[in-house]
């Protein structure tokens, strides 16, 4: 009999749509027997193993139970071949980083490679790789470095480089790289957070450089503006990457990821979508294995679309942990399509007791391009 593990494999290589209800449930039975946290959480919520009949009824768990529980599968000791990420840390203190335990990382790979062939890579190409964050042999604990050696290993051609390391990025070395790329008519892909690609755009700048990169350059920033001087917003990453480096806005994709989810979401550009739009008003789309919903926090069950509300997700790929993820992001869902306002927290520590009503009226006031979009853990 075919695994519930290889069964999401075989749907992220081949996805058939209609067939995500019935696999869904499938995990959430899965999952409710073979972690032991998520199994006492939704009992607490009075659902059992013989419960789950629609999508909608699995029961969500919040990022931030990452933190304190191991809400990853415990029939047995942890695998060999298992990958252990932690969140930074930056906003709880190191004492209460979150673990995420990915027991089959080809699943997550998998996933990982898939969607940056859709969104990043639609035109197949292959070319040199700047990240100015570092690798996985860097920082393995890091699920964005992981994935960024990934993307190296798999679209990337040489010469390529990683300037950066847990301490720093030097920029010095990253802008020479791109000179070269230039002066060789060659294209380049940066994979950058905002903040390390500010940096390059800050050193460009006082260096009086510009570059016009080849046709087909392009770039993925991870967003927020953590460890920024100054916070750029996703417009303004645009208009400096065609400023500085001659990438086309269509080009510059940013991505939306977390440690405690195996799959992204990325910009809706005209380079991978007929949904693309201006930086400052995209959308972020995900891969088929991929729902999203926004969620109501009082009773934590999905909202009507194109309403506002916390952003959940059921992510098959995280079939070894639990898959009903909701974040502390605010944002909207409409046909598929996810609209990202900002940190719910951000206004205090209220957090998720913001009503609907409150989430109605930041989204009015702010706009995804006024609060920029968010960090990655």
């Amino acid at each position: 009999m075919t695994s519930v593990y290889e069964r999401v494999l075989s749907f992220i290589r081949q996805p058939e749509p209609s067939g995500f209800d019935s696999l869904a449930l499938d995990v959430f039975h899965h999952q409710i027997v073979s972690v032991s946290a998520y199994r006492e959480y939704c009992r607490r919520v009075g659902v059992g193993p013989d419960h789950g009949h629609s999508t909608r009824e699995i029961p969500m768990i919040s990022t931030v139970a990452f933190k304190y529980a191991p809400l990853w599968e415990d029939t047995g000791p942890e695998p060999l071949k298992s990958l252990s990420f932690r969140t930074s840390g930056t906003t709880v203190g190191p004492e209460h980083r979150g673990r995420h335990v990915v027991i089959r990382p080809e699943i997550y790979r998998a996933s990982a490679i898939a969607q940056l062939r859709a969104m990043l890579f639609p035109d197949c190409a292959k070319m040199r790789m700047l990240a100015l964050h570092p690798t996985m042999d860097k920082v393995p604990e890091s699920s964005l470095s992981t994935m960024i050696s990934w993307c190296m290993d798999e679209f990337g051609t040489h010469p390529s480089l990683c300037p950066a390391d847990r301490e720093r990025v030097d920029y010095a070395a990253a802008v020479e790289f791109i000179l070269d790329a230039e002066h060789e008519g060659a294209p380049l892909c940066v994979l950058a957070t905002t903040a390390a690609v500010a940096g390059v755009f800050q050193r460009m700048r006082s260096d009086g450089r510009r570059a016009r990169l080849a046709v087909g350059s392009r770039m993925m920033d991870t967003g927020g503006s953590k460890g920024q001087i100054v916070s750029l917003t996703p417009s303004e990453v645009a208009a400096h990457a065609l400023e500085y480096l001659g990438i086309e806005p269509d080009f510059v994709v940013n991505e939306y990821g977390m440690t405690e989810l195996c799959s992204q979401l990325y910009d809706a550009t005209h380079l991978n979508s007929s949904l693309g739009r201006a930086p400052g008003q995209r959308v972020k789309l995900a891969p088929p294995w991929m729902r999203p919903y926004a969620i109501d926090p009082a009773t934590m069950r999905p909202v009507a679309d194109g309403t506002p509300g916390l952003l959940g997700f059921i992510d098959l790929a995280n079939v070894g942990s639990v898959s009903a993820i909701v974040t502390e992001d605010l944002g909207m869902v409409e046909d598929g399509a996810v609209q990202i306002f900002g940190r719910a927290i951000a206004g205090g520590p209220r957090g998720c007791a913001l009503s609907i009503a409150e989430f109605q009226a930041i989204a009015r006031e702010h706009g995804p391009d006024a609060l920029g979009s968010l960090p990655r853990p």
